[in-house]
Order: structure tokens, then sequence, then C-alpha cells
């Protein structure tokens, strides 16, 4: 069996009959135009070979791609979970063959078996890492999962020793920048991933997805959001469990499994072709420079029209009747706080406050207690008044950023509110966090892409039969 990396969680498994393309994204710009594969790559489409099957893990947006899912073929056999909002993209993107799949239940696709394994994530939709068997060879994807050592028991019983893995190995720190916590190396979180690699002992690991940086006005964020390198995964690996043979596994690489063992054949396909090594660019570093937020619309009319539309949400009493409906206005009032809202255009940014401690009012400006903070670009807050952004993408660009200092002083008495737990965020309670809005960030992709490559027919893709 080969895989071979086009880049993150996209991989091409091969064996000597079967082709299947797992959680495909064969553009490198992808999310929204937020992220890009790292290191940087050209994709070349029109030399893919046609898939047997297409496996989708689960849905989050580098790994279940709408634009891709627009641009394939719609007869190829597509994989998933059951996930009624996958399934929904689907049938509007208008595939026709579609199975479901569920944890532990093998699928025949020719003469491979795949084996969905389940995930111990806390959120409410499915997903999934992957055992592939071509009869000689075991090979096991974790992709996002996380999993406890009675799931990789069971990944045991049914595939004694797995042959090659595709493990996880990067932390990831958005929340961290987002929410002004520490920048470091999570250590259980890093330490588990080791853990994980460490139990299933594979006769050979290669770091797996955690492959995307961020592009353009977000680039800073690379210096902030990935603690770890492949480097440093395979280093800690091989002093961890010295057993396992491991390597780095980079867009390109390709891995020729065997019974024998594997070998890692570096920039051996012709279906990516790699572009400069950016890592210079990108390294972590969270002493690096922060930069103002700043609006993501160029027009000067139609920024004056977006900032105009907000001023009035908030100065006309929108933005506070939303919140005083709120159940955490309760909380607010309890720790009286002073809440400050700063709202920021291309060159300057504007100023609101609240003090819960009395009748709570918006007033310009601000006074001395600061005791939560969000700043936010007109432009973000423009699109979540229109429904026309959602909350991934705010805070995974760098456009809304917080902190909290809470507490309260009593005769006598001092109390505070941790600073390692989260505080509830009136722009969230304002503009909740819920499936619709979930929803509607896939359906606007689904609306966008849909229809794209009609005229041009389907993806020219190499068939193999």
């Amino acid at each position: 069996m080969k895989t071979t990396l086009i880049g993150h969680a996209c991989i091409l498994f091969e064996s000597r009959e079967t082709t299947l393309l797992s959680d495909p994204c064969l553009f490198s710009l992808h999310f929204e135009e937020l992220n890009y594969y790292f290191p940087s790559v050209e994709i070349n489409r029109n030399k893919f070979p046609r898939p047997d099957a297409v496996y989708l893990s689960h849905r989050h947006q580098d790994h279940f791609d709408i634009h891709t899912l627009a641009y394939l073929p719609k007869d190829l056999k597509i994989l998933c979970p059951d996930d009624p909002l996958i399934l929904e993209c689907l049938k509007e993107l208008e595939y026709t063959d579609v199975t479901v799949v569920k944890d532990f239940e093998a699928i025949q696709v020719k003469n491979l078996t795949l084996i969905p394994t389940p995930s111990l994530t806390q959120d409410y939709y499915p997903e999934h890492g992957l055992i592939i068997q071509d009869g000689e060879v075991n090979v096991w994807n974790q992709v996002d999962t996380i999993v406890s050592p009675e799931i990789i028991k069971y990944i045991h019983r049914i595939c004694g020793q797995v042959d090659f893995a595709h493990v996880r190995f990067e932390p990831l720190l958005e929340q961290n920048f987002i929410y002004n916590k520490d920048s470091v190396l999570p250590f259980d979180e890093y330490s588990s991933f080791l853990k994980v690699a460490g139990t299933l002992s594979p006769k050979f690991a290669v770091p797996g997805s955690a492959g995307e940086h961020f592009y353009d006005r977000a680039e800073f964020l690379n210096h902030f959001v990935f603690p770890a390198t492949q480097e440093q995964f395979i280093k800690d690996l091989e002093a961890f469990s010295p057993e396992i043979r491991s390597s780095t596994f980079y867009p390109g690489d390709v891995a020729e499994i065997s019974s024998e063992g594997a070998k890692i054949h570096s920039q051996q396909t012709d279906l990516v072709t790699r572009q400069e090594d950016d890592i210079f660019r990108t390294a972590f570093n969270p002493l690096y420079e922060v930069p103002r937020i700043r609006t993501l619309t160029e027009d000067p009319e139609q920024r004056t029209i977006e900032k105009e539309a907000v001023i009035r949400f908030i100065e006309d009493g929108v933005f506070l009747n939303k919140l005083t409906q709120s159940e955490v206005m309760a909380a607010y009032q309890h720790w009286g706080i002073g809440y400050r809202l700063e709202l920021f255009d291309e060159d300057n940014s504007d100023i609101w406050s609240i003090d819960f401690s009395k009748d709570p009012a918006f007033q310009k400006g601000y006074f001395g207690t600061v005791n939560l903070y969000e700043g936010i670009g007109y432009s973000e807050f423009y699109r979540l008044i229109q429904g026309e952004t959602n909350w991934d993408f705010v805070g995974a660009s760098g456009q809304y950023r917080t902190f909290h200092n809470i507490y309260r002083v009593d005769r006598g008495n001092f109390e505070s509110y941790p600073q390692e737990k989260k505080f509830p965020q009136p722009l969230t309670e304002v503009f909740p966090r819920n499936r619709e809005m979930d929803r509607e960030k896939y359906l606007k992709d689904v609306r966008r892409w849909k229809g794209l490559f009609v005229e041009a027919g389907p993806a020219k893709m190499i068939d193999n039969n």
C-alpha cells in the first residue's frame, strides 16, 4: 500500500486495486481563504487518479472542504459520518452515492476494508479516524480524533500491530491567543499524543494533520498557534518509544508500506509540487509582534456603510436590549462588570463602555474599571449583524480578541473569578454561536461553489479502470 500526503489531512491511499481519497482539499488556499497548506504547495488537480471512494472524517472546514467537493465528480462514492449537516451539503451538491459510516463497522471498497474508529471529542457532531486494510498491511489514520486506551486495545484486536500510523502531533493554540492566555506548549495535550503513539505501538509512525498555516493578514498568528514541529515530535517520539520507527511526512511525500516495513520517499509524486520553504517566516515565537485589529473591508465607501450600521446597532439600544435578555445578565451585575468594547477601523478605533454596577447603559469612551474587554473589527461586527460570518472565522482570523480581570469587593471581602476559566462574552451572547450559525457557514460555501465547475465539466481525473 502507498499513502501520499497532498497536504494537511488530505491523503491518497493506494493499494494494488483500490484508491481512496481522505478528507479531500485540493485547493491549497481554503477555509474562507484563511488557511493554506504548509509548507506551500501547488496541487496538480488534473493529474489525480479517480478515487474508488472519498472518505470524510468530520465536518471541520479543513477536512470537509466544500470548494473541493463542488469540484469533484458527483458520482464518486462518498463515505461520511452520520452528520445531518454533511449529508445536507452533499445532497445540495448533488452527490448520488453517499454511505454513512459508524464506529468500528467495516466497509468494503474493492480490496480495501475500511473501519472507522471513534473519537472522544465533546462536539455535538461525530468524527472518526480510519483503519485501512488491504489484506497485507494495516494503516491507521488518527486524523483529529481523541482516543482512549480502550479504543486502542480494540484497534489492536482488529489489526494486531498496526503497520503504519498517521498520528496527531500538534496542539493548536488559537483559543489561547484569542483569550489572552499563554502561548506555550500545553504539556498535557502534547504528551497525550506521544502516549497514544506509544500505546498504539505501530511499526512506523508519521505526524498527521496540522499541516496548514494562516494566510495574508492573519499570517502573524502562525507564530502563536503552532507550538510544535514535525521534527520536534519525531525526536520526542524516538525518545519516548524507541521501538517505533518514524519520520517526518510533508506534502508530496509518499510512504510505501509492506509487511516487511515502510519506506518514506520524499517529494516522489507529481500530484503535489512543493513551493518555497517558508518555515523561517512562520516559526513559533510567542514574543512576536502582534498587529492591531483592522477592518477587513478595503472599499472606503463600504467601510463607512458598515461603521454607521454598527454604531446604530449600539447607540439605538439593539445590542444592550439583546444582552439584557440573556441569562448571563445576572452574572454581569453580580460582579459589577466594567465592560469595554473596542471597534477597529482601518487606522483607528472607537470605544464604548458599560458599567454593570449601575443601571447598564452604553457610553462612548471608557471609564477606569475594565473587567471585561472585547475588541473586534468593524467589518466582522457588521457581518455578525447581517448573519454573514461565524465565530470560527472571526476568531481564527485574529479579528476578535478578549481578556478578563473579574473581581468584586464587598466590605472586608475580595472575590475573584478564575483567570483560567472563560467568562461569558457579551458579543457571543448577542450573536450566539449556535447550530444555525454553524449550518449557515457551510451552506454559504455551497451557494458560492455549487455549479462553478459545470461549464468546464466534472473534475478531470485519470480513470484507473
